[in-house]
């Protein structure tokens, strides 16, 4: 578990560069790591995850000027998610296809939040992972159950994509959240892509419900799905039998 936390930290300070850079389109592996703010080049030992921005109290060395904490727990959540993907599936190829799942949902999810956008590429590797564990039998999905999947979690939010322009006049869910839901449907088959569907529009109902209570979301802003997708999705790759007999012994009480 330690050894599996420390990887992920490793992996999420990458996932930072890649949510850095990709929206810039920017090569993710050269030059490089560099200050955001003065452009100076990181030393190895203030590039340590974790440790380094405790160390320099998330401060550039060079310029004295703050580091967003974004950084920190980007590399904190890599570490968590490598953690209990190794305790729940093992060094296994099923572990090791979820892992890459998860580390590009990060990358997604994060940059959706800040730019608004999910980058085609990032999708395109998704898609490439599915398909090969899918072919060395790495995930337990056929490839009918894998293609229903994608084609109903594609299908039912270019659904909403478009009921949602007719009602509100106005693009209620961007192309980049159908491709993804492709992707996503992938992996998970048929029935946990309800199951995902599900627990992401239930979250987002209940974000979305406090934010206008407290005043942070107005009439006209926009909130990027993106993010919700992927939760629902971990969350189902985690929990997903817990949840559907969670839900099953509700509806039949």
């Amino acid at each position: 578990m330690i050894i599996a936390a420390l990887f992920g930290a490793v992996i999420g300070s990458f996932l930072n560069v890649c949510i850095y850079r990709i929206p810039e389109e920017r090569s993710i592996l050269k030059p490089g790591s560099a200050c955001p703010n003065c452009s100076s080049k990181i030393r190895f030992y203030d590039n340590i995850p974790v440790l380094s921005y405790l160390v320099l109290k998330g401060k550039c060395r060079s310029c004295d000027q703050s580091i967003s904490i974004r950084y920190l727990l980007v590399e904190l959540l890599t570490a968590g998610f490598t953690a209990t993907v190794a305790a729940v599936f093992g060094m296994t190829s099923l572990g090791a296809t979820y892992l890459v799942l998860v580390y590009i949902l990060i990358v997604i999810t994060v940059i959706d939040l800040y730019h608004m956008i999910i980058p085609d590429s990032l999708v395109g590797l998704g898609l490439i992972t599915g398909i090969t564990a899918i072919l060395l039998g790495a995930i337990d999905i056929g490839w009918k159950d894998a293609f229903i999947g994608a084609l109903f979690f594609g299908g039912f939010l270019y659904a909403v994509a478009l009921v949602g322009k007719i009602i509100f006049k106005k693009e209620a869910m961007g192309m980049g959240d159908v491709k993804l839901g492709i992707m996503m449907g992938l992996f998970l088959g048929w029935k946990m892509s309800i199951m995902s569907l599900y627990v992401s529009f239930l979250v987002a109902s209940f974000v979305g419900l406090v934010t206008i209570v407290t005043g942070q979301l107005k009439k006209g802003d926009r909130i990027p799905f993106g993010p919700f997708l992927a939760i629902g999705t971990i969350l189902v790759v985690f929990f997903g039998q817990t949840i559907l007999e969670l839900y099953i012994s509700v509806i039949t009480i």
